[in-house]
């Protein structure tokens, strides 16, 4: 047998399991997400990826806006604003998710 006629799962497979699932079917156990089962276990978490979230989509977006104001290119750069306008409204909603996570706990 040569390396590409094996299963790459076989070894994975024959592998016990760490300590045993505390919720059947999950293993490791249920994720605890805020709102939307990522597994963040930290309101402190969870603020802080909305706010990389924001910024990364801010540059993104600054970055297209200064390229169609140069190209001259207006009804592009309004997408901009309106695609601005969609993270703005997403961080606030990742947000209010973490704040509630955070009066939960």
């Amino acid at each position: 047998m040569t390396d590409q006629d094996r299963d790459l799962w076989d070894e994975f497979d024959r592998l016990k399991p760490a300590a045993p699932d505390r919720v059947p079917g999950h293993p490791g156990g249920q994720p605890q997400g805020f709102g939307f089962r990522t597994g963040v276990r930290s309101a402190r978490v969870a603020l802080g990826f909305a706010v990389y979230a924001l910024i990364l989509g801010t540059v993104l977006v600054l970055t297209g806006a200064v390229f169609f104001i140069a190209e001259g290119r207006w009804l592009m750069v309004g997408l901009m604003a309106v695609i601005e306008a969609v993270f703005i409204f997403w961080f606030r909603q990742l947000a209010r998710q973490a704040r509630n996570r955070r009066a939960a706990q």
